[in-house]
């Protein structure tokens, strides 16, 4: 996808610190540091051409060093969508916000708290990335997601057998695109969370 000047700037100065600080706090695995563009922000902004947001809140869990929720944030800066990132590693939550800093970011905020432990945040749109198995992640959809609201999960190789466990004790829709970037993977677009199958 094509990205504004504006954008390649950001995620220039956001992948910069990414490899500033990954040597401390294993942000993201090192062997994958060479290849950040295809690895990480590629993978990443397949969201924003699933997710047409242009307003609203939207909640990225267990953001880490900041995929996809970070670079979510960068692509959306010119809209009027208002991004939280939850990371309760209080050192990785610091990185985050040294890139919010340094980028110019002011609609993004961190909540350096653990994502159970956080009221409910009613957010119109949650994303998360190789967080937890999808019947957890379900819990914290449940806890999160604004009833009218879609979350984008993505998942890898394993995502139709975590469907089925899900089924189990949750009731949702789901559409299943195709990752862009890892043969087997998908990204999930989940809406109607309820609990109980």
């Amino acid at each position: 996808m094509s990205v504004s000047r504006e954008t390649t700037e950001r995620l220039e100065i956001y992948c910069s610190l990414l490899q500033q600080w990954n040597p401390r706090i294993n942000l993201v695995a090192p062997s994958t540091l060479t290849d950040l563009q295809n690895r990480h922000i590629a993978d990443a902004l397949q969201l924003t051409d699933l997710a047409q947001a242009t307003e609203g809140s939207w909640v990225d869990l267990g953001s880490g060093g900041g995929l996809p929720g970070m670079v979510m944030a960068i692509a959306k800066a010119d809209t009027k969508v208002a991004f939280t990132l939850v990371e309760s590693d209080q050192r990785k939550a610091a990185f985050l916000r040294t890139v919010i800093r340094q980028a110019g970011l002011p609609r993004v905020t961190v909540l350096a708290q653990r994502i159970e432990a956080i009221p409910p945040l009613n957010a119109a749109y949650v994303s998360a990335r190789a967080l937890a198995p999808l019947p957890q992640l379900m819990a914290y959809l449940d806890l999160h997601l604004a009833p009218s609201g879609t979350a984008f999960l993505m998942k890898g190789r394993q995502w139709k057998t975590e469907i089925e466990e899900a089924k189990r004790d949750w009731s949702f829709d789901y559409v299943a695109h195709p990752s862009r970037t890892q043969d087997g993977a998908a990204i999930l677009e989940v809406s109607g969370v309820k609990h109980g199958a």
